[in-house]
C-alpha cells in the first residue's frame, strides 16, 4: 500500500489553504476615529481641590485631532488624580485606570453636558467605549454624591449636525443608549467600569454628527479613556479577528486531509 507522506500532506494543505482563502469574503475593518485619555491638558490650573473648573474642556484639550471639537454646558471639570488637596488625600485610583487626569460632571445641582462634534463619514455605526466612575468633590458646592454612594448613569446620544458647527446637539436625534456604573467605595476613590455604547448614525445628513454625554444620575461622576470606533456593522467592540466562512471551510479541509493521511499509512 502506498504511504501518504508528510511532504505530500503538507503540499495538499498548502494548496487547499490558498484556494479556500481566495473564496473567503472580504470583511470591512472597523476604523478608530477618535481616542482621548485626557492625559495632556494644556495649561491645567489647580483651582482648588485638585480641580480645574475655570477652563473649559475644549480649552484644556485644544490639541484635539482635526475635526473634533468639544462643547460643554456649565462647568465640566478636569480632575487631577494623585494630588493632595481633594479630601486631604487627593483622588485615589486603586485600579490604576485613570492616569493623571479625568473629566468630571454634575447630574443634579446643574445639568452638565459635554458634546463632541465630528464627521462619521460613510460609517453607519459608532461604538463609543470608555471608563466611567462615581467620584465626588469636597468643594465647589460639593459634596454631590448621596451618603452611601450612588451608581452613576450616563446617557450617550448621537445627533445629526448638518451645519458641522460645534454644539451640544440641536439637530435630529439619531440614537442614544444609557450605561450604568458601579457605586464607589467612598467619595475620594474611583471605581471604574468599562462600557461600549453602540450608536446608529443612520439618517444623518452629510456625516456630521454630535455625540452628547450627559450624567443622568449619581450626583457627580467621571469619564476617561474615551474611544470611538466606526463600522458598517453594529459591532459592540473594537476590531477583533473573527473566523470567515472560508476559514471554517479551510479548517474542515485540513482535518479531512489529515485524516486521509493517517488512513493511508501502513498498519
Amino acid at each position: 500500500m502506498r504511504r501518504f507522506s508528510s511532504p505530500t500532506l503538507a503540499a495538499s494543505l498548502a494548496t487547499a489553504a490558498v484556494a479556500l482563502a481566495s473564496w473567503a469574503p472580504a470583511h470591512a475593518v472597523p476604523t478608530v476615529l477618535y481616542q482621548q485619555n485626557f492625559e495632556n491638558p494644556v495649561n491645567f490650573v489647580n483651582d482648588g481641590g485638585d480641580v480645574n473648573i475655570f477652563r473649559t474642556i475644549n480649552q484644556l484639550y485644544s490639541n484635539q485631532p482635526p475635526g473634533f471639537v468639544f462643547t460643554q454646558a456649565n462647568t465640566v471639570e478636569t480632575l487631577r488624580v494623585g494630588g493632595t488637596q481633594a479630601w486631604n488625600t487627593g483622588f485615589l485610583d486603586p485600579q490604576a485606570r485613570a492616569g493623571r487626569y479625568v473629566a468630571g460632571m454634575l447630574s443634579d445641582v446643574q445639568n452638565d453636558l459635554l458634546g463632541l462634534s465630528f464627521n462619521v463619514g460613510s460609517n453607519r455605526y459608532l461604538n463609543v467605549q470608555l471608563d466611567i466612575s462615581s467620584i465626588d468633590l469636597d468643594r465647589w458646592g460639593g459634596p454631590f454624591v448621596p451618603a452611601g454612594g450612588l451608581a452613576p448613569i450616563f446617557r450617550f446620544s448621537l445627533f445629526d449636525n448638518a451645519s458641522g458647527a460645534s454644539g451640544l446637539g440641536g439637530g435630529a436625534a439619531l440614537s442614544f443608549i444609557d450605561v450604568t456604573g458601579d457605586v464607589a467605595p467612598n467619595k475620594n476613590t474611583f471605581n471604574w467600569s468599562n462600557h461600549v455604547a453602540a450608536l446608529d448614525a443612520a439618517g444623518n445628513t452629510n456625516g456630521n454628527v454630535i455625540l452628547r454625554i450627559d450624567l443622568l444620575r449619581g450626583g457627580y461622576a467621571a469619564i476617561d479613556n474615551l474611544s470611538i470606533v466606526a463600522d458598517v456593522d453594529p459591532n459592540t467592540t473594537a476590531p477583533t479577528p473573527t473566523p470567515e466562512p472560508g476559514s471554517v471551510a479551510l479548517v474542515a479541509a485540513a482535518l479531512a486531509l489529515l485524516a486521509a493521511g493517517k488512513a493511508r499509512q501502513p498498519r
